[in-house]
């Protein structure tokens, strides 16, 4: 008796190759999807935690602060003015004569690095003079900031809340092409300053 070896036909080849690239084209959409929410997963992760880091900055920064602007024109009447911006003097060492004035806006940006910024201004004065301004942005893609300072009568500042909406970004996560965006990002804080006296 003779035995004859087999190999594969022609329609069994067929059927294995489609077969296996049906499962490559599952693989590799679920490879694409994982890249995908993977980006929009990085975007938000490391936008909140600029926005955390800012937002304890403007918190110390306002909680040692004095002589706050915007002020209402009447505090007795509108104890409370919102705004895109806010003002106030920084004293960093009581020990010499020097102080620094921070100006925090939101600032309208044209351009790709998105919608907004928010900047600061700060000038430093010593000796009764102006030594030096600096100009930076301390964070981009800025949708809405709003400052709400609550006056107790006179010029005291009793609280400040600082509303910040951003939208999601990151340099890393430009490299992989994507059509999910992360949703923009709000956080709200609420600081008062410290009373010295």
């Amino acid at each position: 008796m003779t035995r004859h070896q087999r190999g594969f036909s022609l329609v069994e080849m067929l059927i294995a190759m489609t077969i296996s690239s049906l499962l490559l084209t599952a693989t590799l959409g679920a490879l694409d999807a994982l890249f995908k929410s993977y980006k929009v997963t990085t975007e938000s992760a490391s936008t909140h935690v600029v926005m955390r880091l800012v937002m304890q900055r403007l918190g110390a920064l306002i909680r040692t602060g004095e002589s706050f602007g915007p002020f209402p024109s009447n505090p007795i009447i509108t104890p409370v003015i919102t705004s895109d911006s806010i003002e106030f003097r920084v004293q960093p060492d009581p020990a010499i004569d020097a102080y620094e004035i921070w100006t925090v806006s939101l600032v309208d940006v044209v351009g790709p690095t998105g919608p907004n910024e928010l900047r600061t201004i700060v000038e430093r004065y010593g000796n009764g003079s102006m030594l030096g301004t600096t100009e930076r942005t301390i964070m981009r893609r800025v949708l809405d900031a709003t400052f709400t300072l609550r006056y107790d009568v006179g010029p005291r500042l009793r609280r400040a809340t600082i509303d910040l909406t951003v939208l999601a970004d990151d340099v890393q996560g430009d490299t992989i092409g994507s059509d999910l965006h992360a949703n923009a990002l709000r956080m709200v804080t609420t600081i008062s300053p410290r009373r010295l006296d």
